[in-house]
C-alpha cells in the first residue's frame, strides 16, 4: 500500500519511503555504482568499516536521527533495507523527530 506524497510530513510510514531513494543516491554518488536494497554492501567488498562511519554521519545529518550504542552494529548498515529500518525505528523511538 502506498500513501500519496502530499502526506509526506504527516505520515511516518511515508517518511520512511523517502529514506531508501536518498540512501541509494548517496551510495551511488560515493561508490560509483547502484546497490539493490538487499545487497550486502560489506560482503561484496563494496564498502569498508570506515565508510560505515560515513553512513552513520549521513543518516544522522540527513534524517535527523541519533545512532548510538547497540544501533552502531555493522548489521544495521549492511543493506539499504536495514538502514531504512534503522532510521524508521530511530524516528519512532526518539522524541522530537524533526531535529534538535
Amino acid at each position: 500500500m502506498t500513501v500519496p506524497s502530499d502526506q509526506d510530513m504527516s505520515d511516518a510510514g511515508n517518511r520512511v519511503d523517502t529514506v531508501a531513494p536518498e540512501l541509494a543516491r548517496f551510495l551511488t554518488a560515493r561508490t560509483g555504482r547502484s546497490w539493490p536494497p538487499d545487497a550486502d554492501l560489506f560482503a561484496v567488498g563494496g564498502l569498508s568499516s570506515l565508510f560505515a562511519m560515513e553512513l552513520v554521519v549521513h543518516l544522522e545529518q540527513t534524517f535527523g536521527v541519533t545512532v548510538r550504542g547497540t544501533d552502531l552494529r555493522m548489521d544495521n548498515f549492511r543493506t539499504v533495507r536495514r538502514m531504512v529500518a534503522l532510521v524508521d525505528r530511530l524516528r519512532t523511538s526518539e522524541p522530537g523527530d524533526h531535529g534538535a
